[in-house]
């Protein structure tokens, strides 16, 4: 292994070692470290996670360290990250409001993640868009449902555990979905991506963490009106 492959494996590691500390700090939800809920610093790592999966993707790119070795060690971060610790947090915010067994129907979210994440490992054709929700954005959903029931309220487990089956099974769904990533800043190719960037922004100062969701649901609505689109 090359001393350059192992800064951008060195940065999966940190989105890893984030996603551990969410589930920890799930499963503390009901206490409070350093004036925020477990349940809040779950959210926070798992936004560290997703930072630190954006960052070793581009320090790959940047030193030209890609390796089979990072690709499978960024695969099984996501899981724990994106998959089990959103599923831990899901578990915990039920809980939190209910007894009823049924929270623990969040594990379908590791279950998707893990199908997605090895679907996208062996098809090749998944480069320049992807085919279902990536695992991140599922995450960031999650964290923006527990935003909105903060802010709105419970709205019942049986109708929070079916929000998060619905978009769980996007993952493992066949639609084509375009990725976020720029390889340019130029304006007509990266038009989408620029209309996502601006409606997070404007969903997060209208609906704090909530918009998260929002800018989720936009993302899907976005890659479902131009796969239509291509396939007239």
């Amino acid at each position: 292994m090359s001393i350059k492959s192992i800064i951008p494996n060195s940065v999966t590691c940190l989105n890893l070692l984030s996603g551990c500390a969410a589930i920890i700090f799930a499963w503390h939800g009901g206490d409070e470290f350093a004036g925020l809920s477990g349940l809040t610093w779950a959210c926070i790592m798992i936004g560290a996670a997703a930072m630190f999966d954006f960052c070793d993707g581009a320090t790959a790119r940047l030193l030209k360290a890609y390796s089979e070795i990072g690709k499978e060690l960024d695969s099984l971060s996501d899981l724990v990250s994106f998959g089990v610790a959103p599923a831990m947090l899901m578990i915990n915010v039920m809980q939190l409001h209910s007894d009823s067994p049924l929270a623990y129907g969040a594990l379908i979210v590791p279950l998707c993640g893990a199908l997605r994440l090895a679907k996208f490992n062996v098809d090749e054709s998944q480069t320049s868009e992807f085919s279902g929700l990536p695992i991140p954005a599922n995450a960031l959903f999650l964290i923006g449902l527990y935003g909105w029931i903060n802010r709105y309220g419970y709205p019942g487990t049986i109708a929070v555990l079916l929000i998060t089956a619905m978009i769980s099974l996007t993952m493992v769904c066949n639609l084509r979905m375009f990725s976020l990533k720029f390889h340019n800043f130029g304006f007509a190719e990266n038009f989408r991506r620029y209309v996502i960037i601006f409606a997070a922004i404007a969903f997060i100062i209208g609906f704090g963490a909530a918009g998260l969701a929002w800018t989720v649901v936009l993302y899907l609505l976005l890659s479902l009106a131009d796969s239509r689109r291509k396939k007239q």
